[in-house]
């Protein structure tokens, strides 16, 4: 089960608000995991701490320089089942299938590209694979880095109080998450369905498997057909 997640980053400052608060926080707090951040431009051997550079062969934009991304790597200690990867548009889309095989490592090591992108050798030798949470492209891999630790620390054993409220979240069972309701049972006329005030388990049982079904189909019907 997974035990560390290392980050590759040149912001590092960025994820401090988001790893010390809520489940992040509560998740250390715990000892359920380590969240390490590494400082990418504390690894390169230029004096001005230049991490990137313009790309062979011309073009817009730079390039992030192999030699400090190998230099970080090297310098992270790996457990036994490790993988690396690299959060990029290019890369296969992210999902909470993939999450679920994630958790199951020691150790992931998340690389956060900028600029154009990365040295093509460190694709081509250094990491295990390239991951994107969507089809856009973002300023960096910070948003994403944190995307995919969230979603990984969840569900790690122990980390929420209620190890349950996994089971019915969206796409733990190929459908969107049924409609939530609380207190009061009426506000400004809208009323909560009678169904969930019966008391009646197994009705309600169907009531939301119903409602789960009619919104995938509604909303995302790709997934009805991926099954």
């Amino acid at each position: 089960m997974l035990k560390q997640i290392d980050i590759l980053t040149i912001f590092p400052e960025i994820f401090k608000e988001v790893f010390t608060s809520s489940i992040m926080k509560i998740a250390q707090e715990k000892k359920k995991v380590l969240l390490k951040v590494h400082n990418i431009r504390a690894y390169t051997r230029d004096p001005h701490k230049k991490v990137d550079d313009r790309p062979y062969g011309g073009g817009p934009g730079m390039v992030m320089s192999i030699q400090p991304l190998y230099d970080t790597l090297r310098g992270i200690k790996r457990k036994k089942k490790c993988r690396t990867i690299y959060l990029t548009p290019d890369g296969a889309v992210y999902s909470q299938k993939k999450a679920t095989q994630l958790v199951k490592l020691d150790q992931i090591i998340l690389i956060c590209g900028h600029y154009e992108g990365i040295d093509e050798r460190v694709r081509e030798r250094l990491i295990d694979e390239e991951m994107s949470i969507g089809d856009y492209v973002l300023t960096g891999g910070e948003v994403p880095a944190m995307v995919v630790t969230d979603s990984l620390v969840r569900l790690i054993p122990g980390v929420l109080g209620d190890k349950d409220s996994l089971k019915d979240e969206s796409f733990n069972r190929n459908l969107l998450d049924y409609p939530h309701y609380t207190r009061p049972a009426v506000f400004k006329g809208w009323k909560v369905p009678e169904v969930l005030l019966s008391g009646d388990h197994r009705k309600i049982e169907e009531w939301r498997k119903k409602q789960a079904l009619q919104k995938t189909t509604k909303r995302r019907p790709d997934i009805l057909k991926s099954n």
